[in-house]
């Protein structure tokens, strides 16, 4: 089971995109990495099919948290970009 690992992963991702630092640009330009996508849709498709274990959905629910703040963060950076 890999599901740690892979949380971890898009955690790292965030984590460095931020510690970059970043341009309103840059966040509205921000997309996870294929491997992330990928065990989203996974994860995302043993939910809907009854499928999913504990630790699993745990990671899904973690995930889905982090591209809500992602997408809140972009839709602010839109404003910021549309304002200057």
């Amino acid at each position: 089971m890999n599901e740690p690992m892979e949380m971890t992963r898009a955690y790292e991702e965030i984590i460095d995109f931020i510690a970059a630092g970043t341009t309103p640009e840059s966040v509205v330009k921000f997309q996870p990495a294929e491997v992330v996508k990928e065990r989203v849709a996974d994860s995302d498709f043993q939910e809907k099919n009854g499928e999913i274990s504990t630790g699993e959905k745990s990671e899904l629910d973690h995930y889905l948290l982090l591209e809500h703040l992602i997408r809140l963060a972009k839709v602010r950076a839109r404003r910021y970009i549309i304002e200057s």
